[in-house]
């Protein structure tokens, strides 16, 4: 099958099967996103849900955020992977926010990375959820998954991946994209045992087709 057909396919099965595909995280504003993707990393979006509402109502703004000493901070979030560097990532993005971005969380994903504890994934997040900017955001469900599929053919890093997949996919389905390859990784296409049989994609998907091979030889 060439690449094209199984992208395709894939878009279809997922405009059918998951219209819909948001992000986990909750969140009320551009600001709430941010603290709760910089917490995601290495971290569960069910573990940052359950830190993030005493955090927000305590520290509802960057302002307020701002104005925390980062002990203060540490205190919300020490439950999460990493709570010491996050507890600084945070501090120091509220206060460039405040000092250089006028509170407001910038839609751009170079000055988004300019902020502590911003990398490119977090960026493309913020820029596709929030601002629907045709950014595909890499973390290890997609990487993982996309490769899986075929997708991807030997992308050894996140922005090789990402490339590839914003290569063949429509702009303005790329934002819906990013998360259908999260949740399809998180529910279905699991890393240490995929559920190929309840998969809605084994009829275009390399791993399967090779899987499927391995038990006729």
């Amino acid at each position: 099958m060439r690449k094209e057909e199984r992208f395709k396919k894939v878009i279809n099965y997922f405009l059918e099967a998951m219209p819909v595909a948001e992000t986990e995280l909750h969140h009320r504003n551009p600001y709430e996103l941010l603290v709760s993707v910089i917490l995601s990393a290495q971290c569960t979006d069910k573990r940052v849900n359950q830190i993030t509402p005493p955090l927000f109502a305590t520290y509802p703004t960057a302002e307020a955020l701002a104005g925390a000493e980062i002990p203060e901070i540490f205190e919300y979030i020490k439950s999460c992977s990493y709570p010491n560097n996050k507890a600084k990532h945070l501090s120091g993005m509220a206060r460039m926010l405040v000092e250089e971005f006028d509170k407001e969380v910038p839609p751009d994903t170079k000055e988004l990375q300019k902020l502590p504890g911003v990398g490119r994934k977090t960026a493309n997040v913020i820029a596709s959820v929030i601002y629907n900017q045709p950014a595909m955001a890499v973390d290890t469900h997609v990487f993982r998954v996309a490769a899986r599929i075929g997708l991807t053919h030997n992308a050894k890093t996140p922005l090789e991946t990402e490339k590839q997949l914003i290569k063949h996919i429509p702009e303005k389905l790329i934002p819906r994209a990013h998360h259908w390859l999260i949740l399809h990784g998180r529910y279905v296409c699991l890393a240490r045992k995929p559920q190929c049989t309840k998969c809605g994609l084994k009829d275009f998907c390399k791993y399967y087709e090779k899987e499927t091979a391995k038990k006729k030889a």
